[in-house]
């Protein structure tokens, strides 16, 4: 896409905009260094044990003297701050605050131990190098990318469900972060160019969909809505649906009418009275534009999509008229 067709402008612009990066809800998510506390003992309990019933916590037990945590100290804080909140690191001096390295049988430090819903789970001690404290955080967290990947899906369901309720504005600003934080989610693409057909700005969904690089541009998910873009460019040329009724009505035959106002009542979202219409010519007349009317009605399926109800009943009674 080009920055003339960036779908953050414009009417969802304002709304989008405010969301660069996917946290919880869409939020912000925290800037690098946040991860990183010191505790005492009075606080182990709040920042420790509570929060590791949030996400995994790794407390670091160190002392000034300790040459070794000079060493692992920077290399932890590296590794940590680029996990981007899968876990939180949580520093404790023992020389101030010795009773929970106590209690916990450390013995020597650095000693470094990742607590998880409020227990200790794992641990290491020593100055071990970078790629250890990494596969460390990917045993404890799982690996990286798995939270956003749930919860970008996660922001996309909601989003679905916004938009199927006429709430476009709402589903619009969860998109939008979605293509912040992936700019080539199929899904988020789609999904905004829906947003758009819903609020009648069908050239600036077109827009949002054009240029896309090969692979993405085949995606099935961009593909129907293109399609469903077609189908509603064609259903705008097609005549008064007045007219076309009036006409069904003086010759219920007139099956090229028929076909026309099927297309229109699918670009007005009343699927099943579309469908219908194309069910009743193939009842009729199978060798009407060559079997137009079944090949129109899996056109209308690949854009409704293979769950949608239209799609469901009309399928089951395509297969009972094919196959009875």
């Amino acid at each position: 896409m080009s920055g003339s067709n960036n779908p953050y402008n414009g009417s969802f612009g304002n709304q989008m905009s405010a969301t660069a990066s996917l946290g919880a809800q869409g939020a912000p998510a925290p800037a690098a260094g946040s991860y990183i506390t010191d505790t005492t003992t009075a606080n182990f309990g709040k920042d420790v044990i509570e929060e590791s019933r949030k996400q995994p916590v790794l407390v670091d037990f160190w002392a000034p003297w300790c040459g070794p945590c000079k060493q692992l100290t920077p290399v932890l804080e590296k590794v940590v701050n680029e996990a981007k909140g899968r876990v939180r690191l949580v520093k404790m001096n023992i020389d101030d605050h010795p009773s929970i390295a106590g209690q916990l049988g450390i013995q020597s430090i650095p000693a470094v131990i990742a607590f998880v819903n409020g227990r200790p789970a794992d641990g290491f001690m020593g100055a071990v190098p970078e790629s250890q404290i990494t596969q460390f955080i990917d045993r404890i967290a799982g690996p990286a990318g798995a939270d956003e990947a749930a919860e970008i899906e996660a922001v996309l369901t909601e989003a679905v469900e916004l938009l199927a309720a006429g709430k476009l504005s709402e589903a619009a600003q969860l998109y939008g972060a979605v293509m912040q934080a992936d700019p080539e989610n199929a899904k988020a693409l789609a999904g905004m160019a829906e947003c758009m057909i819903a609020a009648n700005q069908y050239q600036r969904a077109r827009e949002t969909l054009t240029d896309l690089p090969e692979e993405l541009a085949r995606d099935a998910g961009i593909q129907a809505v293109l399609k469903k873009l077609d189908q509603i460019e064609e259903a705008r040329k097609l005549g008064d649906p007045v007219a076309l009724e009036h006409e069904l009505a003086l010759n219920p035959d007139n099956h090229e009418a028929r076909l026309k106002l099927a297309k229109i009542r699918n670009v007005e979202g009343r699927r099943e009275e579309a469908a219908e219409h194309l069910l009743l010519i193939m009842r009729k007349d199978r060798n009407f534009d060559d079997d137009g009317a079944r090949r129109q009605l899996l056109q209308f399926f690949e854009v409704w999509g293979f769950k949608d109800p239209a799609t469901v009943a009309a399928r089951r009674k395509l297969s009972a008229m094919l196959f009875s």
